[in-house]
């Protein structure tokens, strides 16, 4: 079973429809980084990280790694090395920081876009992660915290997400 972003504001698995909110302009079948744009394909989804000083351990199939203070993603097309994966942010490369203030990341599932072997400049960091307001994002799919965990319940490994 997949989850299908069937437009900007609505991402449906099975009989579940959820309100949610993609990248500032929209969609895209030639992503690059920093374009503000959610990449189109179907891609699987990575691994649950969560802050388990806010959030409690999710119902969930998928891994489930707790986010700490270290972490980062890195969004950085000068590091051939590390582009589009977890790292420890001591590293100086670019990144984002996983263990926000925000609440943004409390839920976090990477979507495996350039992920297997990374083309840099190509995007990074896209992620299924919370919203409360439903602002754009910078590329990826946001949901309400309630409702992401009632999809975690609901997925696993091997759910892919098609984005059209």
């Amino acid at each position: 079973m997949s989850i299908i972003l069937k437009n900007k504001d609505t991402l449906v698995y099975k009989d579940f429809i959820f309100k949610c909110s993609i990248g500032k302009k929209g969609l895209s079948a030639a992503k690059v980084e920093g374009d503000n744009k959610t990449p189109i394909g179907t891609f699987s989804l990575d691994k649950l990280y969560y802050r388990h000083d806010r959030v409690k351990k999710p119902k969930t199939k998928l891994k489930c790694i707790p986010i700490k203070k270290n972490m980062g993603w890195c969004d950085d097309i000068k590091s051939k090395k590390n582009y589009n994966k977890l790292i420890n942010i001591k590293q100086k490369v670019r990144h984002e920081k996983m263990y926000r203030f925000d609440r943004t990341y409390d839920l976090v599932v990477p979507i495996k876009y350039n992920f297997l072997r990374p083309k840099l400049g190509k995007g990074s960091a896209i992620f299924l992660h919370v919203t409360k307001n439903f602002n754009p994002t910078s590329g990826c799919i946001a949901i309400r915290k309630s409702d992401f965990l009632i999809l975690l319940r609901l997925v696993n490994k091997k759910t892919k997400i098609i984005i059209k």
